[in-house]
């Protein structure tokens, strides 16, 4: 059963994260991802969010959970939406970004 869960937001996770855990991390780091979203706590959801899509992307498919299934689909909700609201010009220096790479996503990736 989590078995199927996993599969079926493999595909659409894989095309939804393009940033390597590493690169997670290290932008995870950054005033930049700190300056963006909602903060519950002291941290932003997002920033959250990108502390498990790391630990996520480290675990093995088959070690994966419910819970991280769950969290999968919410990512890749999180990363559709986002991308539908693109603002006009560069986006290279903007929140839009930022809130984007917090969630595992670079949109300046070809």
């Amino acid at each position: 059963m989590v078995a199927e869960e996993v599969d079926e937001v493999w595909e659409d996770w894989r095309e939804a994260v393009n940033m390597a855990p590493g690169e997670i991390e290290d932008f995870l780091e950054t005033e930049e991802s700190r300056s963006v979203g909602d903060e519950s706590g002291g941290e932003s959801t997002g920033h959250r969010s990108g502390r498990r899509i790391v630990t996520i992307l480290r675990t093995k498919k088959a070690d994966l959970d419910a819970d991280d299934a769950a969290h999968m689909r919410k990512v890749v909700g999180y990363v559709h939406r986002h991308l539908a609201q693109r603002p006009r010009g560069d986006v290279t220096d903007t929140a839009w970004r930022y809130s984007l790479m917090n969630w595992g996503h670079d949109p300046a990736k070809g």
